[in-house]
């Protein structure tokens, strides 16, 4: 038996793949250890084999009802004020990506949630060594793990145009972003967050010229996303005024920035659902010398105020807040009543990550560290701000190593993910949102061809007889 005949078989007579179709007998087999080794294949298989994993998950998810879909309707719903009073999470799953999106699954059945996202950004995609193709599968493959049902939100966090690069080669930074975009909507990301708030230059003297290539670049890559979108999906977009761990952003920005990609943008696509702004968070946070994180000057009073602008002004959700996850417990039940659309979470749980790690594993990426990112560190840190700041690079190189952690371990960090992801549900007030979002959100079925028939094909000889 070959190694596709393998994954085909592994969940018995539960689970039929003949002449590039899989059905579904018994979808309760799906939360079982065959679904851990189909999504290892996925992640670690050799060629074939895991295009062949990916593959199987997509189209089992299509069978059950665990597909990718768009945020956009339900986010225009929001925009017309038929529903309010929760935020949707954002959640940036780096390193041990299987169980941890276990876990957010696990928290949304509990609590009967729908309006979450699962992301990576640009930036994590490199050093995660997490493609978007691999991405998809192990977030679809936890769902069903899990026994969650419904549309499932992945989401392309801060495909981000970096200024250097842009500086000296324009055209090509927006390819390396516009190609970005293709390779993720290909793999199932159907929400997708622009940001080319890197390019706003605020030695400009109005508004609008500041904004100029925010404008003009992040219309040239919405026009992309709409051009590749599958049929039957609007592509969630976000944009993006300020960057984030800079000044404040104003309404007049808001305005200036809006006005400017509605005209910018192709007469008839479909614009934004939601816009980024600035109010007093850092990505990651600010970690002081003993390693623990400054407190945040948080500007609620301007989130709320931004986000009514977008909601009564443009027809969006509202606004978006980045960089959240290290925000004090206090904090987070803020977000829904002051209306805020969406919040990023990332870091929080990369630290939770490291911090239940076996010694010997964090002690060994610590050494790596020393050696690969001896550059980043500046002169006035110290051991604990550099390894704090760096450690995120060493997700990829160890990414097997994390995946295998001892089961002691997980099972601790499972019970840790699972209390803090049944906090922050509860107080961005997401519980019992699934309903609604089934209201809104119809995600059509996308089927896929089998690779492996495909490689079949292409490998047979010239006067081979190929059946259709």
């Amino acid at each position: 038996m070959n190694s596709i005949d393998s994954l085909n078989s592994l969940f018995g007579n539960d689970i039929t793949v003949r002449d590039g179709r899989v059905s579904v007998a018994r979808d309760a087999a799906l939360k079982s250890a065959a679904m851990d080794r189909l999504v290892r294949a996925a992640a670690f298989g050799d060629g074939g084999e895991k295009e062949h994993a990916r593959w199987l998950i997509w189209e089992i998810g299509q069978a059950v009802g665990v597909q990718p879909a768009s945020i956009q309707d339900l986010y225009m719903a929001r925009g017309r004020g038929e529903i309010h009073g929760f935020t949707v999470p954002a959640i940036n799953v780096r390193g041990m990506a299987y169980d941890t999106a276990r876990a957010i699954f696990r928290t949304a059945i509990a609590l009967d949630a729908g309006a979450f996202i699962l992301e990576i950004a640009r930036s994590e995609i490199a050093y995660t060594d997490q493609r978007p193709a691999e991405y998809v599968a192990v977030v679809l493959a936890a769902a069903m793990r899990e026994g969650f049902r419904g549309p499932v939100f992945i989401q392309g966090d801060h495909f981000q145009v970096n200024a250097k690069k842009y500086g000296s080669d324009p055209s090509g930074e927006v390819d390396a972003v516009k190609a970005l975009v293709r390779e993720a909507v290909a793999a199932g990301f159907y929400n997708i967050d622009i940001d080319t708030s890197t390019l706003v230059d605020v030695s400009r003297p109005s508004l609008a010229e500041q904004q100029k290539l925010n404008v003009q670049v992040g219309a040239d890559i919405l026009t992309t996303v709409r051009q590749v979108q599958p049929r039957g999906v609007t592509i969630s977009v976000g944009g993006e005024i300020g960057e984030v761990g800079t000044q404040n952003s104003t309404v007049e920005e808001l305005r200036a920035y809006m006005d400017g990609l509605n005209a910018a943008k192709p007469a008839g696509t479909i614009g934004l659902s939601k816009i980024s702004v600035q109010s007093g968070t850092s990505h990651g946070g600010v970690v002081l010398p003993d390693g623990s994180i400054a407190d945040v000057k948080l500007d609620l009073d301007t989130l709320q105020r931004l986000s009514k602008v977008a909601r009564d002004g443009y027809g969006l959700a509202g606004a978006v807040q980045h960089g959240a996850s290290t925000l004090p417990d206090s904090a987070f039940h803020n977000f829904p009543e002051r209306e805020t659309a969406e919040i990023h979470l990332a870091t929080n749980f990369q630290n939770m990550l490291f911090d239940h790690m076996p010694a010997e594993l964090r002690n060994s990426i610590y050494r790596w560290l020393d050696e690969h990112a001896t550059g980043e560190r500046k002169a006035t840190d110290s051991d604990e701000q550099f390894y704090y700041k760096t450690r995120k690079k060493a997700i990829g190189p160890f990414k097997r190593q994390v995946w295998d952690l001892p089961e002691d371990a997980k099972r601790t960090l499972a019970r840790a993910y699972d209390d803090k992801f049944t906090f922050l549900f509860n107080q961005l007030a997401i519980g019992g949102t699934a309903p609604v979002v089934a209201k809104y959100v119809k995600a059509p079925a996308i089927h896929r061809a089998d690779p492996s028939e495909a490689v079949a094909v292409a490998a047979a000889p010239d006067d081979a007889e190929l059946s259709d």
